[in-house]
């Protein structure tokens, strides 16, 4: 294993992160806060360590799926353990866990939070919590890759084990090209909302902490009350709509700029998605609007419409307590926990992609009994689909069903009612945030044990990629080949 360029890399993504910290600096000094310091005081750490890290180049630049999976594990980490130091310092969040809790929910997008008044929390940190979705919606190694030229290594494998999906491809032939334009989408959407926000009233910094979370379909709101708060139709239509947008395929985005509309249009994982979000509404608008909203069919659409893009999308913002509907409305909500968002978005979850897989491989299991001797392949958007991803979709369902089932056992000791235990899980775990009962949109997350705590962190990491990158770092191998590498360096080196 290529040790050193890893190394190199955690380093770039240190300076990155001490960057990014100058921002929440910014809106302190503008603001008169005083916590402005603890921030500059961490960001200029992560600056020098950093650059002090990826001063210079390794002369073996070449990394490979192996290189690439610890990278994004171990980055992934990092941002989660020094972006909770400021929080912690500032003592608006006294304990490191908690502290490392809400960081690691802003980076993964998740939206769960251990704070019980959050307009108690300074303008620094709000914004803090809100840009941390906005990096890691779209992912601080796709961001590298679009900044920082990486010649001679091979830089699909960051972006392959960092990026949502059974499969990722390249919209152009360079990588840096690909990251290039998924940020421009990303940054061109985000402002855009920003815009659509201002136009309707809402404040300046409102708008753009909730624009970042929407963006990394995160969903750390800045008011109690989250999106509820502003108590306007406008703001919370812009907000879903906003919602579905992110939580489709970002080469979709592409298409149309390329002006390839058949493509976009035959797109079956975004006809599958729209069409599920579409059916849930309509489900839950049905079961809710007679004894939530006393036959008002415009209020209940308007919130089943809301909750249904934040939680499939894997946002997590809320308007209503949807753990106190129906049954019904509540399982068909539970269920696109698991199923999220677009391969290829910000959203978490399943994906709706390899819930197709999923179906069209049962599909043809089932055909194989009834005709032995046919020959039939998976396809997705009439193409043929390599087994090997088929294959892969299939772990991935059973390793997300294990981490599920351990997770929910060890969270259980807290002896919380088991819709508590079994939704916090699956909320964090699918990056999500508000679950149900105890967890729901009206809940937190402050309850819970320091072990459920680090649970849920793992989970929520791991969730966030894919758990594959996160559970290579327990291979032996890994680290036997990355130490023995570099004893073999200093040997020579003396």
């Amino acid at each position: 294993m290529n040790f050193f360029m890893v190394l190199y890399l955690l380093g770039l993504v240190c300076v990155i992160q001490g960057g990014c910290m100058l921002l929440p600096v910014m809106v302190g000094l503008f603001y008169g806060e005083e916590q402005w310091k603890q921030y500059a005081v961490v960001a200029a750490v992560l600056l020098i360590a950093g650059a002090f890290i990826s001063f210079r180049k390794p002369k073996k630049t070449v990394f490979y799926s192996k290189e690439g999976f610890v990278t994004v594990a171990l980055s992934w980490i990092v941002l989660s353990l020094t972006g909770a130091i400021p929080m912690f310092l500032t003592k608006e969040i006294p304990s490191y866990i908690d502290a490392v809790f809400e960081s690691a929910s802003g980076f993964t997008t998740t939206g769960a939070s251990i704070l019980t008044d959050v307009e108690a929390l300074s303008h620094p940190t709000m914004l803090w919590r809100s840009f941390s979705h906005w990096i890691g919606g779209m992912g601080v190694l796709v961001f590298l890759l679009a900044i920082v030229p990486l010649t001679g290594g091979h830089t699909m494998q960051l972006m392959r084990a960092e990026s949502p999906g059974p499969a990722v491809g390249k919209f152009v032939p360079k990588v840096r090209q690909t990251a290039f334009i998924l940020y421009s989408i990303y940054s061109a959407l985000t402002v855009l909302e920003v815009i659509l926000l201002l136009a309707g009233s809402m404040p300046w910094f409102d708008a753009i902490c909730a624009a970042f979370g929407t963006a990394g379909t995160g969903g750390f709101g800045i008011k109690n009350a989250s999106i509820g708060f502003y108590e306007s139709n406008y703001l919370q239509g812009v907000v879903t709509v906003f919602m579905i947008l992110f939580g489709v395929n970002f080469s979709v985005y592409y298409l149309l700029l390329a002006k390839k509309f058949r493509q976009v249009l035959k797109n079956e994982e975004l006809i599958w998605f729209l069409c599920i979000i579409a059916a849930s509404i309509i489900c839950i608008t049905l079961n809710i609007k007679d004894e939530f909203y006393g036959g008002n069919l415009y209020e209940a659409f308007h919130h089943s419409a809301f909750s249904v893009a934040s939680v499939i999308s894997t946002t997590g913002y809320g308007i209503s307590d949807f753990a106190k509907w129906p049954q019904l409305s509540q399982y068909i909500l539970f269920v696109l926990m698991f199923i999220g968002a677009s391969a290829g978005s910000t959203g978490g979850g399943m994906k709706v992609s390899r819930l197709i897989l999923l179906v069209k491989s049962s599909a043809r299991e089932v055909s194989k009994i009834i005709h032995p001797r046919s020959v039939r392949f998976v396809k997705l958007d009439k193409k043929k689909v390599d087994p090997e991803i088929v294959k892969n979709t299939a772990s991935f369902f059973v390793l997300s069903m294990i981490v599920y089932v351990v997770s929910v056992f060890i969270v259980s000791l807290d002896g919380f009612d088991m819709t508590t235990s079994l939704s916090a899980v699956a909320a964090t775990m699918n990056n999500i945030g508000p679950g149900l009962s105890l967890v729901g949109p009206t809940g937190n997350y402050s309850a819970f044990s320091d072990l459920s705590k680090i649970v849920m962190i793992f989970d929520m990491i791991a969730g966030r990629l894919e758990y594959f990158p996160l559970l290579i770092l327990f291979s032996p191998t890994v680290w036997k080949d990355g130490f023995g590498a570099v004893r073999r360096r200093l040997t020579r080196a003396a």
